[in-house]
């Protein structure tokens, strides 16, 4: 017979995670790549919070807008795709 376990919450307050350094000696675009993959992650999961999702309803301007209301650089062409990527192949 298998028993059941209730376990009680942690009374701990949430901690965010520490940033670490990136690591050195990379080339360059791979630190573009990185960061610009962090920022769609960011807009993506926005969009998703806010009912977007539908890669077609996630336009430039809707994602623009979403990075404005966050207080981001706008994205450039790129990275609006690469939200509407994980959009897309987030499910």
């Amino acid at each position: 017979m298998a028993l059941a376990v209730i376990r009680t919450p942690s009374l701990e307050p949430w901690k965010p995670l520490r940033k670490k350094p990136l690591p050195a000696g990379r080339p360059r675009e791979w630190y573009v790549t990185h960061n610009r993959r962090l920022k769609a992650m960011r807009l993506a999961i926005a969009l998703l919070d806010a009912g977007v999702y539908v890669p077609s309803k996630a336009t430039n301007a809707t994602i623009r807008g979403t990075a404005d209301h966050l207080g981001i650089h706008p994205p450039s062409d790129t990275t609006c795709r690469m939200v509407r990527a994980m959009i897309r192949y987030g499910r």
